[in-house]
């Protein structure tokens, strides 16, 4: 399974890359503002220095709903490196605009997939990713685990190639869980991806073999 990293802050991706697992990074709008970058200049100067950080693909998300929109963004962003995947929302227009970068070998990550019926149309126009928001389902009582299995099933039974990206990563379990059900991808904080490291047993086992090495010495 690949790990991407949610967010624009670039200590946060340059210590994921420096940790050897990192894959790939995953940005929005709302992350973007949340480091102060504003401005189309500044947006696409910061992709630039992500991409000079990881050596995987990068989504970067248009701000258009509208299909002509949408492909001017996403034209414009693909330019600024072969890592770029141009993350279109789930849509009508946006399925279109999938099919058109598609066709343009344009690669592309489908955002806010909250049904096994959007993930398989798509997969249809030729995304390269989908995006389940796991945790949002959460909040709502809804099971976001079930919904990666059934896209799973889906994709497999019809050999799609498209990537299940899984997004809006809570906790270092939704990590795990989603290893077990066969998510190709886990985009998540920086917080759950180093929580993977963390255990008591190891921490207390170091601690005595330090212990027993300080009284050996």
């Amino acid at each position: 399974m690949k790990f991407f990293i949610d967010t624009a802050n670039l200590d946060q991706i340059t210590e994921a890359q420096n940790l050897g697992i990192l894959d790939g990074v995953t940005t929005n709008p709302s992350l973007m503002a949340k480091e102060g970058i504003t401005g189309d200049s500044n947006i696409i100067n910061h992709y630039k220095k992500i991409c000079e950080i990881v050596d995987g693909d990068v989504s970067a998300e248009v701000i258009s709903t509208e299909f002509d929109g949408m492909v001017e963004e996403g034209n414009h962003l693909s330019k600024i490196s072969n890592q770029i995947v141009v993350k279109i929302p789930m849509t009508k227009n946006g399925v279109k605009a999938l099919k058109y970068f598609s066709n343009n070998n344009i690669k592309t990550n489908c955002t806010l997939i909250f049904s096994p019926g959007q993930a398989l149309l798509a997969a249809k126009a030729g995304a390269n990713y989908v995006s389940p928001f796991i945790g949002r389902l959460d909040d709502i009582s809804s099971d976001g685990l079930s919904l990666i299995s059934e896209i799973r099933q889906i994709f497999d039974n019809y050999n799609f190639k498209t990537e299940i990206l899984s997004a809006s990563i809570r906790h270092n379990m939704h990590i795990i869980d989603c290893a077990k059900i066969g998510s190709d991808v886990v985009t998540a904080p920086l917080s759950s991806i180093v929580g993977l490291l963390n255990h008591p047993l190891t921490d207390s086992g170091l601690k005595k073999f330090l212990d027993d090495h300080k009284k050996a010495n």
